[in-house]
């Protein structure tokens, strides 16, 4: 028999790879450079989960959506956003009395959607041993205030943080101050000697309301959700809305927010009334953590079909003063009538803050009008002083910056 062929061996590679034993070191080299990339690794993803935290304090007297918008932007600068609520004893030995209480003033600041922690009884001016203070028990990462200066006896009150090299400055909201509300309300009562206009330099732009919209999932609409309606004027934004919003939130898993026009709450409450424009009340209203929308203009007269378009199950009504004082139109019926009917009314009996109101809130304004137009006088004495010395330290740094001669000069 024929005898099969061999197979031939593959033929051999010309090229040999030679494999040779890395110096040992050049091992230890690579080993150390792999351990230091993944120990920092480490130390950023740790970063990235440990959370930033911001703080901010203040008087918060007449909380305005310009406080709401400072918190925005101040919690941008971290995750967890912790704002100290000054003292009234500090507040009066530094600048005066303050309107609101200190738990007014707290309360309102704890409805802001963009704070998350609230620290009471802040003293107004903090030296360097309290700051460091705040910064261990608080965990806190940097310490932030508006661009504006804030000063007590000439000297700015953050330059402790500054030192440390903790210190941040967010931009002010343009258009809206405490003592911008002072005056439309002194003037609506015909109190002030200038008699300065109650028109509102507050413009707003669609990216101010998209920002103060609650972003979280948990608080997006879902079909099976128990929506409650309330509406108001909500002029001066003030703790006993917060607290009335929060009980109105309670009865169901989503709030919406009606806020009248100027030109129904004018019919309900005088011709001097609001003293908020509907844009300013509105973007107080959504600021607000138990909203979670707000219809801008809302109508007077609750309908059948009103309520069907909002989905509306309940419609929630507060006794507050200023809001009882708008329930019933010209001809005496109240225009929850149709709610009523349906056995969708409920009344909400605020007895938190039940004596807050526009009213009340002008009678303290008068009684100490005096003092507030001297804390004004003082407040922009100190103001140009601060300014004048910090535009001359800028003048001199730049005309040594720009004069090479004279900075060798000094060594």
């Amino acid at each position: 028999c024929s005898s099969l062929p061999r197979a031939r061996p593959a033929p051999r590679s010309s090229t040999r790879v030679e494999t040779r034993a890395r110096p040992a070191p050049m091992r230890t080299a690579v080993t150390l450079a792999v351990g230091v990339v993944a120990v920092a690794g480490l130390v950023l993803w740790r970063r990235r989960r440990r959370p930033v935290r911001i703080w901010m304090d203040g008087a918060f007297d007449m909380m305005h959506f310009g406080h709401a918008n400072a918190f925005r932007l101040g919690r941008a600068h971290g995750t967890h956003l912790v704002v100290g609520v000054n003292d009234s004893q500090s507040i009066t030995a530094c600048k005066g009395p303050p309107l609101m209480s200190d738990a007014e003033r707290i309360a309102a600041v704890e409805g802001c959607r963009f704070v998350d922690e609230v620290v009471a009884h802040v003293p107004y001016v903090m030296d360097d041993a309290y700051v460091r203070s705040i910064i261990k028990k608080h965990r806190i990462d940097f310490i932030v205030h508006g661009d504006d200066p804030c000063l007590v006896g000439g000297r700015d009150v953050y330059e402790a943080a500054q030192r440390l090299g903790k210190y941040k400055t967010i931009p002010r909201t343009e258009g809206i101050s405490t003592t911008n509300i002072v005056s439309r309300m002194l003037a609506c009562e015909g109190a002030s000697r200038a008699q300065p206009a109650r028109s509102s330099h507050f413009m707003p732009r669609a990216s101010t309301f998209v920002h103060l919209l609650p972003r979280a999932p948990s608080r997006h609409r879902r079909k099976a959700a128990r929506v409650v309606y309330v509406d108001g004027s909500f002029d001066l934004f003030h703790a006993g809305h917060v607290r009335m919003l929060e009980h109105a939130r309670g009865l169901g898993d989503y709030l919406i927010v009606g806020v009248l026009d100027d030109s129904s709450v004018r019919a309900a409450l005088g011709p001097a009334r609001p003293i908020m424009a509907l844009h300013e009340r509105a973007v107080s209203v959504l600021g607000c953590k138990h909203v979670d929308d707000v219809v801008v203009g809302s109508p007077w007269q609750l309908t059948p079909d009103v309520l069907a378009s909002l989905g509306a199950a309940l419609v929630a009504h507060s006794k507050l003063e200023d809001e009882e004082s708008a329930r019933m139109d010209d001809t005496g019926t109240s225009r929850f009538a149709h709610a009523g009917k349906a056995g969708a009314l409920v009344e909400i009996d605020n007895e938190d803050f039940c004596g807050l109101s526009v009213p009340g809130l002008i009678q303290r304004v008068r009684k100490q009008s005096a003092e507030m137009e001297a804390r004004m006088v003082r407040k922009k004495a100190a103001e140009d002083v601060y300014y004048a010395q910090r535009f001359r330290k800028q003048t001199f740094d730049l005309a040594a910056a720009s004069s090479p001669s004279r900075a060798e000069l000094r060594f």
